[in-house]
């Protein structure tokens, strides 16, 4: 049964948008609606602003350790809801259930947890020579986020923006809204004021352009597609706001010779198929040396398809089409097909699920090699020397992550250092929820995460003395 989302958060109250248009949301396993979110209107983001702006000098007054204890009690709240919130991602985008519950939600768990802990070690003010340096926040924030992880984008944006004192409009996406609901409805069961917080739903076109555009705010957090945050970028630029983007990725994991070739690949498979491959710094890319190559391919193979059982469905037929698009294209321009494919996995009968493929005899011109696909598509790349296998990992109009497998962790980290990207896995190393997140080139600007991720959201005023 299709549950109806019929109102939008404002000012502390649901209240029923100004439009009666509404977006199906479809379930990627059954494609069938599931639910329908309001479709928004600009009025709807003008009233939201509005709450917003009228709500920023009583919340930016209110001390650290205030904001942080209604953010404990918004963590607590999600924490005891963990199985309802996890059910509505499954059904949104198709993470299959221990996905959901593990890292779709217990993510966000302990990126809310340090933005706790980070307003009491965070300092605030600090004294440069005869100077006294204050961090205000920057003002009412549009916080603009993807389907791909509904709850986790939500919490790395608010958090921070909260912690810091700033008030935010959310727009969740219209794809996979249903978290953005349920955990809209935890931060009023926590009790923050009317107006800090506030849940716009509605497409990026219609909605998102009205945030980003919209004068009376003061910075817009966009992360999606680099052609979208291009269109962010371009409507912010006529207020002068602050501008935080973080948008594609076609990183690359490199194994150098006489690393732990089978350990490497085997986690390179899991890098590249995260989330079903729906994942911005997926490891996509992966550069072996040329006598490694035939060993490099079977255990991907092995390893792809050991992984079918766990990966659910791309989100939407459109994204299951454009992923189709790119394996043909990929046979199209030469590359060989090791395992995968277009057609459908054996047995499935309904969902946008792909088979999880891998391409070997990639060059670095190809398609396949130079354009994000989003979903579980692997191409493995020869090179000769690690001079090319630099050249080739930099050759790239993205520098989100990426990642570096050598004999040494010396050898790792020296070759790490020549990547232009912005986070780099060191032999296997885990994703750390307090490091900077972000990327150089066309993968955006701007750092989430961790300090670096609270001080996006902060003015800095010296008073002289």
């Amino acid at each position: 049964m299709s549950k109806a989302y019929d109102t939008i958060y404002i000012d502390g109250v649901w209240t029923a948008p100004s439009s009666t248009e509404t977006i199906d949301v479809v379930d990627p396993n059954t494609e069938r609606v599931v639910a329908t979110v309001p479709q928004c209107t600009p009025a709807d983001v003008d009233l939201a602003v509005a709450a917003a702006r009228r709500a920023f000098p009583g919340w930016a007054a209110t001390a650290p350790a205030e904001r942080a204890a209604l953010l404990t009690k918004a963590r607590d709240l999600l924490a005891e809801r963990t199985d309802a919130m996890a059910e509505v991602i499954t059904a949104d985008m198709g993470a299959p259930a221990w996905l959901a519950s593990r890292v779709q939600v217990g993510l966000p768990l302990t990126v809310l947890a340090s933005y706790i802990a980070l307003a009491e070690e965070f300092p605030w003010e600090e004294q440069a020579g005869t100077s006294l340096v204050v961090r205000e926040p920057v003002g009412v924030v549009g916080a603009i986020t993807p389907w791909n992880y509904p709850l986790h984008q939500i919490t790395n944006k608010l958090a921070p923006a909260l912690i810091a004192g700033c008030t935010v409009v959310v727009k969740a996406s219209e794809v996979a809204p249903q978290a953005a609901h349920l955990f809209f409805e935890i931060l009023h069961d926590a009790g923050f004021p009317p107006g800090v917080v506030n849940l716009v739903s509605g497409t990026g076109p219609v909605v998102g352009e009205a945030i980003a555009a919209h004068p009376d705010v003061d910075m817009v957090s966009f992360t999606g597609s680099t052609r979208a945050g291009t269109r962010v970028s371009e409507l912010a630029s006529a207020t002068v706001k602050r501008v935080a983007l973080e948008l594609g990725g076609k990183s690359a994991n490199v194994i150098l010779p006489g690393a732990d070739l089978d350990k490497a690949v085997r986690a390179g498979v899991d890098g590249a198929y995260r989330n079903s491959g729906q994942t911005c710094s997926a490891l996509t890319r992966m550069l072996v040396h040329r006598d490694d190559l035939p060993r490099a391919v079977e255990v991907a193979t092995a390893a792809a398809e050991a992984s079918a059982a766990r990966l659910g469905p791309l989100v939407n037929a459109t994204q299951f089409e454009r992923v189709r698009g790119y394996i043909a294209q990929g046979l199209a321009e030469g590359a060989t097909l090791a395992t995968g494919g277009a057609e459908l996995p054996e047995g499935v009968e309904a969902g946008y699920h792909v088979r999880p493929t891998v391409f070997t005899d990639v060059t670095p011109e190809m398609t396949i090699a130079r354009e994000e696909i989003f979903g579980p598509v692997l191409s493995i790349m020869a090179y000769d020397t690690e001079e090319e296998a630099e050249r080739i990992a930099n050759d790239t109009p993205y520098g989100l992550s990426g990642a570096v497998w050598a004999p040494t962790r010396e050898a790792a980290v020296a070759f790490a250092r020549r990547l232009r990207t912005g986070q780099v896995e060191i032999n296997g190393g885990a994703f750390n929820p307090i490091a900077p997140f972000g990327g150089y080139k066309q993968s955006g600007n701007g750092r989430e995460l961790g300090r670096h991720g609270l001080e996006e959201y902060l003015e800095v005023k010296a008073l002289q003395f």
